[in-house]
Order: C-alpha cells, then structure tokens, then sequence
C-alpha cells in the first residue's frame, strides 16, 4: 500500500497577496473617499510645501499652495477647506517668519494665494448646494444635455418621408431655452412639438431640461388636443417667475399626409403647396403662451401634405432681431424659403436656413423641415 503524499497546500504568496488586495479594497471603500483622509492627505501637502518653500525656495515658492487648495475645491466641503486653509495660511506665516536671508514673500504672491482661497470656497460651496463633489455635478449636467438631445431625435419615417431639425443655443452655449421632443407613432404618424422656454443659453437651460422631461411624458400618452392644455396647466403649476414658454404641436399622419397643427404664442408654421409653389403662413388663431393663463383654449389648424409638399416650423430667434418688426423677420425667412425651393430640393435645406437668417447668436434658434416626396 502507497503511503498517501502530503495534501496539497495554496502557496503562501498568494495567500498574502489575497489578504493584500482585501485590504486595499477596504481602505478604499471606506477609508480614502472619507472627508477625513482626503483633509489629512491635503493638510500633510500643504506642510510639506511650507518647508520646502523654505528650504528651497527657488523651486517650491510659496505660490505652490495654489495647486494644494484648486485640488482641495474638487474633493472637499466647505468646512474641511476651511480648515485646510486655515493650514494654509499657518504655512505661508511660517514661510515668510523662516526666510532669514532670502527675498520675502512678494504681495503678489499673497494676492494670488488669498483670491484663490476666496474663489475655490465660492465654487466649492455651489458644488455643495448641489448636493455633489469632484466632477460629478458636471456629468450630470452632460447627461441632462445628451438627455435632452435624445428626446429630440427623430427616428427614421415612413418612406416618401423626410425631416431635419437644427437647434442651436446662444453664443454657442451647450444649453438651449430652444427644445424639440418627439413621439413616433410607428410608421404610421409622427407627433412633436417645439418649444421656445423665456430667457436663452444657460439661463434658459435648466427650465428647459425640466420642461424637456414633462413634455416628452405628456407627448404620446395623452390625445392631440388634450397636450398644450396639459402643458400650460402643467406650467402654472411651477409658479416661476418669467417661467412661460411658446409652443407649437404638430401630428402628422403619414398614410393620408393630414396633420393638425395648434400654437401657443408662438410664430406661424408655413406649409409650402408643390402646386402652387408657393408657402403659406398658418396664421389664424391660436392660443396664449405656456404658463400666463390658466384654463387656455389653443386651437389647431388642420391640412394635408401633399407629395412635395413641406411643412417648416421655428423659433423667434429666427426671426427676431432687435429694434425690427417681428413680421418683418417672418417676411424675410420666407423669402428664404423660396430660395430654398428654387435652389432644387429640401435635402440640406434646416441648415441652409439657420445660416442664412443671420440673426446673430444673441439668441436660441430652432428650425424643422419636414416634407413628402
């Protein structure tokens, strides 16, 4: 009978490298997010900088707790930076008491250091009404942005059917008071509505990512006429000052071509006749603006495209252009319009118009075409 070998044992090292990597995925779990360490690892930076600031003073000058504190406004509260600045200051004081013999601390020196110590507790305490730290609340933001984008987007339609959409902000800012939510019926019908919020740019913006969400929830779930009563009841109920915002819906369906077309204080779509060549403002009547009076009435207009035939909706940063009749910028995009048509096709044709208009970037513009071939 064979004597059975010893049992076979794990190796050591890997029994340490395992406790190893326990213990470094519990110092960071627990231990290196926490308020505490972070304040213990800057407040250890800022007294090293203190002493070398000393000892070499050519290399480390004192202006280096610039760094300390910039990092301090991305990972700390307000209260912790507090603290660790109050670190800050006992080391610039060391600093200048211990240069015996070298130049003293310039008053530009402090100058910097004390605006920036100002300026990073101003922007960490906006972090921390936010309710986040690091680079998150800028993620957010991007996220809210992409959000608003995709809701927006418009899927591929029914076929004879095309669309382009150009939204741009003022001044180039990533955020729009100008927004398009859409609501695809299959293949069948398309339902959206574009939407002007007061103000422009970022001022703008956040009423616009609320309103963006609201909007793309009622679109689709609720009938055509119930949608811009809904809204306005919807932005009554905000009670923001200045909150109102323009409007105008738009359900098309694409086996018949009919659409029904109602405004709320906003400018007149133009629906271009093939036959005729010409456009025509869907002027008439129509209701207020989103968010002034309660219980408004909107009423729509209905028609029907015909092969050739388009359909053009926009904002007044489109047409609106300080010390001008509004009329008068509503006259000229239609002039556009027909150049439009006389250049060959719709292809390319949002574009061309908002580059065209040439209202400046002073204001939020949104334009979409749509059109039967």
């Amino acid at each position: 009978m064979v004597a059975a070998g010893p049992a076979p044992t794990r190796p050591v090292y890997r029994l340490r490298a395992g406790k190893v990597r326990q213990v470094w995925q519990t110092l960071r779990r627990r231990v290196l997010p926490t308020q505490a360490f972070l304040l213990l690892l800057l407040t250890g930076l800022a007294v090293g900088v203190a002493l070398l600031s000393v000892e070499h003073a050519r290399w480390v000058p004192v202006t280096t707790m610039v760094p300390v504190m910039l990092i301090a406004a991305f990972l700390l509260r307000v209260r912790a930076m507090v603290l660790l600045y109050l670190v800050v200051a006992a080391g610039v004081l060391y600093s200048a008491v211990e240069r015996t013999g070298q130049e003293p601390i310039g008053p530009g020196s402090l100058a910097v250091i004390g605006v920036t110590a100002v300026l990073t507790l101003l922007f960490a305490r906006s972090r921390e009404r936010l309710g986040v730290q690091g680079t998150l609340g800028e993620s957010m933001l991007v996220d809210l942005r992409d959000r608003l984008r995709a809701q927006g987007s418009i899927p591929p339609l029914a076929r004879g059917w095309d669309v382009e959409t150009v939204l741009r902000s003022a001044y180039g800012d990533s955020f729009s008071g100008d927004f398009l939510v859409a609501s695809p019926e299959g293949c069948s019908a398309l339902e959206i509505v574009l939407v002007d919020v007061s103000g422009k740019g970022q001022a703008a913006g956040t009423r616009a990512l609320l309103l963006s969400g609201a909007f793309g929830g009622l679109l689709g779930a609720l009938s055509r006429e119930t949608f811009l009563p809904a809204a306005n009841a919807y932005l009554l109920r905000q009670q923001w000052d200045e909150g109102f915002a323009t409007a105008v819906h738009l359900a098309v369906d694409f086996a018949t071509g009919d659409y029904r077309i109602a405004s709320a204080g906003h400018p007149p779509a133009a629906h271009f006749h093939a036959g005729s060549g010409r456009w025509e403002l869907l002027e008439g009547e129509h209701g207020p603006a989103l968010g002034v009076v309660e219980g408004a009435s909107f009423p729509a207009r209905t028609g029907r495209l015909d092969r050739g035939d388009a359909l053009l909706l926009y904002t007044d940063g489109m047409v609106e252009t300080p010390g001008r009749d509004l009329a008068l910028g509503i006259d000229r995009l239609m002039g556009m319009a027909e150049q439009l048509v006389r250049r060959g096709g719709f292809s390319g044709g949002a574009q061309w118009l908002v580059d065209a208009a040439g209202t400046g970037e002073s204001d939020d513009r949104a334009l979409v075409l749509l059109w039967r071939s």
